[in-house]
């Protein structure tokens, strides 16, 4: 499957999915306009309206990190707030269609695909940050970006102040919250460290009362 005919197929259904919503007539209207053949449209889009969607997020990913390449040098910290802000940038131009993609979502039967495509997404914003992790932190990380881009990307969804600036202040203190939640893990880490170690205080009173 080639991501050229997807992404040309995906840009000429976006403004199609704004009017129409997501189906295989529109999949099928989108390919025409972009003409790509019965043949090429099946290989690449073998599910229909779900792989419509599965090409969107899949591009939304990969502008998000052509986007944070550009940014240059940043603490980490500023890498994740610009890396949840370059998505959503992304989806901006298109934001009806992402109401009814989101609206594709929340059906019943699309809930894996939903959770498969917010994993996939998480992953390539902590990759297009610099993060290599494979020990438990790998997951800790992306379930708490899950956690920060899905709260983000809800307000956003319905913001309609000048620039998504309520959006960015809402962003800023999610990060923020995680944050202070980090340190104070760190904190309690560093708390138990120096207390006795239990096993050596029961054998201690164990000894006192035998």
């Amino acid at each position: 499957m080639s991501d050229s005919i997807r992404d040309r197929v995906l840009l000429e259904a976006l403004p199609e999915i704004a009017r129409t919503g997501i189906s295989q007539a529109t999949l099928e209207k989108a390919a025409e306009k972009a003409k790509i053949g019965k043949r090429e449209l099946q290989d690449s889009f073998p599910q229909g309206p779900v792989s419509l969607v599965e090409a969107f997020s899949h591009w939304a990913d990969r502008r998000m990190a052509d986007d944070l390449a550009t940014q240059g040098k940043l603490r980490m910290r500023e890498r994740i707030t610009a890396v949840v802000r370059a998505r959503l940038e992304t989806l901006g131009p298109h934001k009806e269609a992402v109401r009814h993609v989101t609206a594709f979502l929340a059906q019943p039967q699309h809930a894996a695909l939903a959770a498969q495509l917010m994993m996939r997404s998480v992953d390539a914003m902590w990759r297009a940050c610099g993060d290599r992790s494979s020990d438990f932190s790998y997951y800790t990380k992306r379930a708490t970006l899950a956690a920060v881009y899905g709260a983000t990307f809800a307000y956003w969804l319905s913001d309609a102040s000048e620039g998504h600036a309520a959006t960015w202040a809402f962003l800023d203190q999610r990060i923020d919250n995680v944050m202070s939640f980090e340190k104070f893990k760190v904190t309690v880490k560093e708390t138990i460290a120096k207390l006795p170690d239990p096993r050596e205080l029961f054998n201690a009173l164990r000894g006192r009362s035998g």
